[in-house]
C-alpha cells in the first residue's frame, strides 16, 4: 500500500501568536520533528497550509492549500490531502497536525493494522480526529458530505466512515501532545529535554 503523509497546518495559531509549526522545541522546529517522524513511515510527505506557503520553504516539501476556504474546518485540509493522494496515485493518506512534536514512530503501522478505510489515533481516552489514516477511496464520500447545508465536524466524519479508534498509552508523555500556547511550548521543551529528543 502506497501512503503519503500530509501535515495539516491550516490553523490560525491565534493562541500562540505566531506559526506554531515553526516554533522551536529543543533546537528544532515542531514541523521538522513531525517530518522526521513521518518520513520513515510513509512514501512521501507534503504540507497542507493556507496563506503564504513560502514560510515552509525550508522543508523543501510540496505545500498546497485548502480548496474549500469557506468552511473553516480541518475537513477542508483532509479533502485537500485526499485530492493530493488521488492525483499522485496513493492508496491512503496519513493526516497529522503540524503542532504535535512527539508523534509515535509506529503511527502508520498501528493505524493500518486496524484494517478499516479510516482509522484515528487516541490517547488517555481522548480521540485525535486529525491524526488519522484515510483510504483514498473516501474522497468522493467526503466531498458529498461537504456539500451538506451544515458542514460536518471532523468527529462527525470519523463516525460517518466508521473510523477505527486506535489507542496509544501515555507513559512519560502523551505522544499526541500538541502545542497551542506559549505554556504548552515550554512544556514541550521540558519533555524533549527530558527524553533527549
Amino acid at each position: 500500500m502506497r501512503i503519503c503523509a500530509v501535515i495539516i497546518a491550516g490553523g490560525r495559531s491565534s493562541r500562540m501568536g505566531r506559526e506554531k509549526a515553526l516554533a522551536m522545541v529543543h533546537g528544532r522546529t515542531i514541523v521538522e520533528r513531525v517530518i522526521d517522524t513521518l518520513s520513515a513511515q510513509v512514501d512521501t510527505v507534503a504540507i497542507n497550509a493556507n496563506g503564504d506557503v513560502a514560510r515552509f520553504a525550508m522543508t523543501a516539501l510540496p505545500v498546497f492549500g485548502d480548496l474549500r476556504i469557506d468552511i473553516g474546518t480541518p475537513l477542508a485540509g483532509l479533502q485537500a490531502a485526499l485530492i493530493h493522494a488521488v492525483q499522485n496515485g496513493f492508496d491512503a493518506v496519513l493526516t497529522t497536525p503540524s503542532d504535535a512534536p512527539f508523534l509515535p514512530r509506529d503511527l502508520v503501522a498501528r493505524l493500518a493494522a486496524a484494517g478499516q478505510s479510516g482509522a484515528i489515533a487516541a490517547s488517555g481516552g481522548r480521540e485525535h480526529y486529525l491524526t488519522g489514516l484515510w483510504s483514498s477511496k473516501l474522497l468522493a464520500d467526503l466531498e458529498t458530505a461537504l456539500l451538506q447545508e451544515r458542514t460536518p465536524r471532523m468527529q462527525d466524519w470519523a463516525r460517518h466512515c466508521h473510523a477505527a479508534v486506535v489507542e496509544w498509552p501515555i507513559t512519560s508523555h502523551d505522544p499526541f501532545f500538541n502545542v497551542n500556547t506559549p505554556g504548552e511550548l515550554a512544556e514541550a521543551e521540558r519533555i524533549a529535554a527530558g527524553l533527549a529528543l
